[in-house]
């Protein structure tokens, strides 16, 4: 069992990096270089799932499967461009650390791995506040299914009921209630308050600036 008891399961895209309209762009470019047209508004409302999750969220069931790995190497590739300077958002690392002082173990849940979590990392740079990382490498199924933010709780040692978890996707907040977790929103990743609240958001931020500013009140009170 951790020392604390209490977890702070995050997200990260879109959530603590401001990185979800890269993803936009890059996605839509690897879907027009395979022939497909899709708007960007549908990628922007998929972001958080996982490659394969997205492309057939977006193709449907009935696309040749066969594009599949091409169309998720080249969004990787386009997007890799990018990693030595992604964003991170308005006091993301100061408020992993502030966390981490008050007792909380911090851990991330992504579906990104390798170079691609290195890159965000670094642009958090709160490394010594992050406890560990769960990657979408590390379960079967990806948000929305429960794995990704249970595998968190494992890695933390701390039951549900002492777990919150933040994102920035209905795929999260969906992912954290099917945990039995209690889930907060943030606004950054461009999806609306009443999206994520009727996704099984407990309580909404703009940012994790907001949040942080917000703590003695509020849900990682």
């Amino acid at each position: 069992m951790a020392k604390s008891g209490r977890a702070a399961v995050f997200d990260v895209d879109g959530t603590l990096v401001d990185t979800n309209h890269l993803h936009v762009v890059t996605w839509w470019e690897a879907f027009r270089q395979a022939g497909h047209d899709v708007p960007m508004h549908a990628i922007h409302r998929a972001v958080g799932l996982a490659s394969t999750d997205l492309v057939a969220h977006l193709l449907g069931e009935d696309r040749d499967t066969d594009q599949d790995a091409g169309i998720s190497a080249a969004h990787k590739a386009l997007y890799g461009q990018y990693f030595d300077r992604l964003p991170a958002l308005p006091e993301a690392g100061a408020l992993l650390r502030r966390l981490h002082r008050d007792g909380w173990t911090v851990v991330l849940a992504t579906s990104a791995g390798g170079a691609e979590l290195s890159a965000l990392r670094r642009a958090i740079d709160a490394d010594d506040a992050i406890t560990a990382t769960a990657s979408a490498d590390d379960v079967d199924a990806g948000k929305p299914a429960p794995e990704p933010v249970e595998h968190a709780l494992g890695l933390a040692g701390v039951p549900a009921e002492r777990a919150v978890f933040v994102g920035d996707t209905v795929w999260d907040m969906r992912a954290g209630s099917r945990a039995g977790v209690r889930c907060v929103g943030v606004l950054c990743g461009g999806i609306p308050r009443t999206d994520l609240e009727q996704s099984g958001a407990d309580a909404v931020y703009a940012d994790p600036a907001h949040l942080l500013s917000s703590l003695r009140d509020g849900p990682l009170a």
